[in-house]
């Protein structure tokens, strides 16, 4: 398959980039440069946001489009959220008007805004930052404008993302950049919180599995459903890296609008990489038709065990 992946040379983007190739499948990096992205895939440094009908084609037509470009993903109340809406829905419109078969974006949790619990499809929606009010609208209004055309959507929304953390912008990459610096303590809140943690690499198995399936379109949460407290995350890190650091629980409080518990309901995502493992129930059966050959000669005869494959 020949996908697109738009914001290619990104955290998240250049494992997605990775997993395809390594998947077998043909790749259309897009971005603004293209340090360390797969050389393997085709570079193509168009501009998505100009606003131009024949963006399909620019991206060479590809089977499935990716779209991860995003600025300022990290600063959460930046004003180029919303000052960036109009031109990511027209990318997505014109992708969708020159027939684009299926087009997957990266959601995020922040969409929902305060949750106690398990997300799901049809958990309402309150963003309470700029980032998550700008990924709502743009969720709701590509698909509405998809309804009843042909293009799939898949909506991914994604939670707290770990892993390649000197390239990320967590508390790990904090933490990391702290041990850098020689200091011994690092001042932490209480750390009972509980969070939906998924590794980048998983992640981006996530996407790929879930932008080549039929079965299952619009919301679906690239997460693992397990939530686990974030000062066991962190205390794991510490110890996996290494670092001569210690948490200072309880230097900072528990922000007001941080829930003590959110996770993502992975029910759906774990339905399609079992159906990507098991070859979706349309692999091939295997019989083996076990027959006996008896050759003999003067002295006797010698029993020889042959097989013959066949598929259904």
């Amino acid at each position: 398959m020949k996908v697109a992946v738009t914001g290619a040379a990104g955290y998240i983007g250049r494992h997605v980039v990775k997993e395809l190739l390594k998947q077998g499948h043909q790749v259309v990096a897009a971005d603004l440069h293209f340090k360390e992205v797969d050389e393997r895939a085709s570079m193509c440094s168009v501009d998505l946001f100009g606003r131009d009908a024949d963006i399909y084609e620019k991206l060479e037509k590809p089977d499935l489009c990716i779209h991860l470009a995003w600025r300022d993903g990290f600063i959460h109340q930046s004003a180029l959220h919303m000052e960036s809406l109009s031109d990511h829905f027209i990318f997505l419109k014109h992708m969708i008007d020159k027939g684009c078969p299926r087009i997957a974006v990266m959601g995020t949790m922040h969409e929902v805004g305060y949750w106690e619990g398990k997300i799901d499809a049809e958990t309402p929606c309150r963003p309470l930052s700029q980032y998550g009010i700008a990924k709502y609208a743009l969720g709701q209004a590509l698909m509405q404008y998809a309804a009843g055309r042909d293009t799939k959507i898949y909506w991914l929304r994604a939670y707290y993302i770990t892993g390649d953390d000197a390239r990320n912008c967590s508390v790990f990459t904090k933490l990391l950049r702290a041990a850098e610096d020689g200091r011994k303590t690092f001042p932490f809140n209480s750390g009972t919180n509980r969070y939906d943690f998924i590794d980048v690499r998983e992640l981006a198995k996530q996407i790929v599995a879930a932008g080549m399936q039929d079965r299952y379109t619009g919301i679906i949460n690239v997460c693992t459903g397990t939530p686990v407290a974030l000062k066991d995350k962190a205390e794991e890190f510490i110890a996996k890296k290494h670092l001569p650091i210690q948490l200072q629980y309880g230097a900072f409080p528990d922000r007001a609008y941080d829930s003590p518990l959110i996770y993502g309901d992975a029910t759906v995502i774990h339905e399609i990489l079992k159906a990507g493992t098991n070859g979706g129930g349309k692999g091939k059966l295997w019989i083996l038709f076990m027959y006996r050959i008896i050759l003999k000669d003067g002295s006797g005869s010698a029993l020889i065990r042959c097989c013959k494959a066949s598929t259904i």
